[in-house]
């Protein structure tokens, strides 16, 4: 595996506003201490979005995870969407369906999208309108996340579900309008090849890096500046003086020194369970094996 000089973490947020608080950036350089990047106000996803063309502009060689699911389930099914003839056929003709039809939604949300008659009925929502395509239980699920619950990596939620604290769906649906703009202008592993030099984007599960800091299961999330420097330590980063503390900024913080400590290895990069064709329609997260 090629080498960064730089490890980034953005913890992603689907909230309807113009500056979700779920949105933090990270950012590990060299040997120093993680440290989390704040403009003057709140990160929007515009922001983000002009965070991420600003790196490639500059040929920035840093490998920038994003806590989110790029695309929905398709292999399960042959389609994103079963049994609607506009399904679309790869992950960015995806990406571009959902910020068209999102086009009306602020902040670049996904309402819009959401709502829209022909994609309601695959989703569960609040106020318990199951969709009658959303096809019951936990609903449907990327290859990958079956392999997280297989190997009890972790236990992603589905896409397809917006209900509960759990739900992961708002902040993929929004990732991809952002994704969408972008427009390739950095190349996204598994997508697209590794490219030899300049950045990178990949895809995180932020409690997999916490679970290799020492954080234990049942606590999840850190909250306090104790918990934040041995997670670190734990991780052989030095410790990370913040003024901000809430889980969006530890979770980004922590996984940044962690892809410092593992994006060399190939075994994080190479999982039997990754398929060429899962690879071209669902992608995979950076470290399930």
């Amino acid at each position: 595996m090629r080498s960064f000089s730089a490890f980034a973490c953005i913890d992603w947020s689907g909230a309807a506003v113009a500056h979700p608080p779920g949105l933090a950036l990270a950012v590990a350089r060299g040997a120093a201490a993680p440290v989390l990047i704040d403009p003057p106000q709140r990160w929007s996803r515009a922001a983000i979005l002009d965070w991420l063309r600003g790196v490639a502009a500059r040929g920035d060689n840093v490998l920038i995870g994003l806590d989110l699911s790029p695309t929905l389930p398709f292999v399960d099914a042959g389609a994103y969407f079963p049994g609607w003839s506009h399904s679309p056929a790869n992950p960015r003709d995806l990406w571009s369906l959902v910020d068209a039809m999102a086009a009306d939604s602020g902040h670049l949300g996904a309402d819009h999208f959401i709502d829209h008659a022909a994609i309601a009925p695959y989703f569960r929502r609040h106020g318990g309108r199951e969709g009658a395509l959303f096809g019951g239980g936990i609903g449907r699920l990327r290859q990958v996340e079956v392999q997280q619950r297989r190997t009890g990596q972790a236990r992603s939620a589905s896409c397809f579900n917006l209900v509960g604290a759990a739900q992961v769906g708002k902040s993929s649906l929004t990732a991809m309008r952002v994704l969408h703009r972008l427009d390739g202008a950095i190349p996204f592993w598994p997508f697209d090849p590794v490219p030899n030099n300049g950045p990178m984007l990949i895809e995180i599960y932020t409690s997999i890096a916490a679970r290799a800091a020492g954080v234990p299961a049942h606590r999840s999330k850190i909250r306090d500046a104790a918990a934040l420097e041995h997670a670190l330590t734990s991780l052989g980063s030095r410790s990370a003086p913040t003024l901000r503390l809430d889980d969006h900024a530890t979770d980004a913080l922590v996984t940044a020194a962690w892809l410092r400590t593992v994006a060399h290895n190939p075994a994080l990069w190479s999982s039997p369970a990754l398929t060429q064709k899962i690879a071209a329609q669902e992608g995979w997260t950076f470290g399930v094996i």
